[in-house]
């Protein structure tokens, strides 16, 4: 038992060390050899031990906390090549990587945050409890759910989404898209609901491949990574299906996990239950 206990202290000062270095030393960006040389311990041990314990990598560690940094600059309106220096990168083509990878959009999209578009909104019932749908002039652009009581935090939570747009309060010119989207009588093949993604061209391709789940019908993550060309961007998928705006228009409620379990719901996974069982029973 006594061995046991040392070996677990000995891991946890192991994380530790790793976590401080890299935290204080993130603009040198070290890399597994270079940790492992000041830990003194081989870096497949390195790797194995801080895995185990911390759920990443060093490197998605220290990518965790590089993005966590870049998002604080990129807040402040600093220019993406300046940040970029300032992140100790050689240039925005690698922040532009590094969003990519975790964020499923560029460092320009997420810097704009919705300028200089228009969004009116409207709260509207629906079978799932309260909608809140948001359209530009060019189309329904969001869907968003809630219980009564809750429509500020819902309105809130979207508009982070977009936090540099401009808002209206407009059932007048919500209320045609929450029909349109609620009544199967009006779901026509040849007179389509206009829709407006917002997003990055990954996420757009992800939200355009949910649209071909049929109702009734569910999916994995994986298979969209696959129908993608890319089998190995099921987390990309997941991260992309989590963002979308349109929820229920754009079906992220009929992907599943790969074993066939209900994975998270932004809107809550009662109401995912209920979307996919009214659609079974209408299908």
């Amino acid at each position: 038992m006594s061995f046991i206990d040392t070996k677990l202290g000995s891991d946890y000062e192991t994380v530790r060390r790793v976590i401080e270095l890299i935290s204080c030393n993130w603009r040198d960006q070290p890399g597994l050899e270079e940790l492992s040389r000041q830990i003194g311990m081989s870096p497949t041990q390195l790797q194995k031990t801080f895995t185990r314990w911390a759920g990443l990598s060093p490197k998605e560690f220290l990518q965790a906390v590089t993005l966590d940094h870049a998002k604080r600059l990129l807040d402040s309106d600093m220019p993406l090549l300046e940040a970029s220096l300032e992140l100790g990168m050689s240039g925005p083509g690698r922040l532009h990587d590094l969003f990519v990878t975790h964020e499923a959009m560029s460092p320009g999209v997420y810097k704009a945050k919705g300028k200089g578009l228009t969004i009116n909104y409207g709260f509207h019932d629906c079978q799932f409890g309260r909608a809140l749908v948001l359209a530009t002039d060019r189309g329904m652009a969001g869907m968003a759910f809630c219980d009564p009581g809750e429509e500020h935090a819902t309105l809130e939570d979207m508009k982070s989404r977009w936090p540099e747009a401009h808002y209206v309060e407009n059932s007048e010119a919500t209320k045609h898209y929450a029909r349109r989207s609620f009544d199967p009588n009006a779901w026509r093949p040849d007179d389509p609901l206009r829709i407006v993604m917002i997003g990055t061209d990954f996420e757009i391709r992800v939200w355009e491949g949910l649209l071909d789940i049929p109702p009734g019908n569910a999916t994995t993550y994986s298979t969209i990574a696959g129908k993608l060309g890319n089998p190995a961007a099921s987390r990309a998928v997941g991260r992309a299906v989590g963002r979308n705006p349109i929820s229920f228009v754009v079906p992220c409620h009929r992907v599943v996990g790969k074993s066939g379990d209900l994975t998270g719901y932004h809107w809550g996974l009662t109401r995912k239950r209920a979307m996919l069982g009214w659609e079974a029973g209408i299908a």
